[in-house]
């Protein structure tokens, strides 16, 4: 009789045992993964700066000549981009490659793009100062473009500031923005890629960097503030 009620226990107990497990390896995953004061207020430590600043520190400067990358910088321009894949190379970027998106691209599809508060406060706080302003874009030249008019518009640039945009192209292994910002002898130039902050170095430049949103087609997002340049803050949009 012992050795029946002994029995009869062990396999309640392995049961019991058993049943705890399933219902722990069952149990679902968390809903809310919760944070730290810590995580909340962590913070890179990178050279922000604002408008604001940047103007102060340009007072008593005479007017000079400062350039803009246009996309992901100036313009959210995503939609036209996100067209032209799935119109000429879906699930591939043998799009950017084709000349027939660029005419699109340069000829129009600006009009689905949205132009950049932080570019705005920019261009209008250059204007204000007396300066040149150029765009120098990594995009394919075509033989038309709309893109200057566009740009002249949104930002509302008097002709005396304004520019034509430059198509420096994006050939690989060169920085083709380079060649431009010495011949226009640009003081400032401000970009969302490594490539915007590179160029300026490389000619004495003061290289500033504009935040890519987000949700950018422009893919993989860059670190911004890696090379020690100034971040605007607040810039993606």
């Amino acid at each position: 009789m012992r050795k029946i009620t002994l029995a009869l226990s062990a396999a309640c107990l392995l049961f019991t045992l058993s049943g705890s497990v399933v219902a722990r390896a069952s149990a679902p995953t968390p809903l809310y993964e919760g944070t730290t004061v810590a995580k909340l207020a962590e913070q890179a430590p990178i050279h922000w700066v604002s408008v604001g600043q940047i103007e102060n520190s340009l007072l008593g400067r005479p007017p000079m000549a400062v350039g803009f990358d246009i996309d992901d910088t100036v313009l959210f321009s995503s939609p036209g981009f996100w067209r032209g894949k799935e119109t000429f190379s879906p699930g591939s970027e043998d799009y950017l490659k084709n000349p027939a998106f660029w005419e699109k691209m340069n000829n129009g599809w600006d009009e689905f793009s949205i132009p950049k508060e932080v570019a705005r406060s920019l261009i209008d706080m250059h204007v204000k100062r007396g300066d040149s302003i150029y765009f120098i874009t990594g995009r394919s030249q075509t033989k038309t473009e709309t893109v200057s008019k566009t740009l002249q518009g949104l930002f509302a640039i008097p002709a005396a500031n304004m520019h034509p945009v430059i198509f420096a192209g994006d050939e690989p292994g060169q920085n083709s923005k380079t060649q431009w910002l010495q011949q226009k002898g640009i003081k400032i130039f401000y970009g969302d890629s490594d490539n915007d902050i590179a160029a300026a170095r490389e000619v004495g430049a003061r290289g500033i960097r504009i935040l890519r949103a987000s949700n950018s087609t422009y893919r993989p997002l860059p670190m911004a503030g890696q090379f020690g340049e100034e971040v605007i803050v607040n810039s993606e949009y």
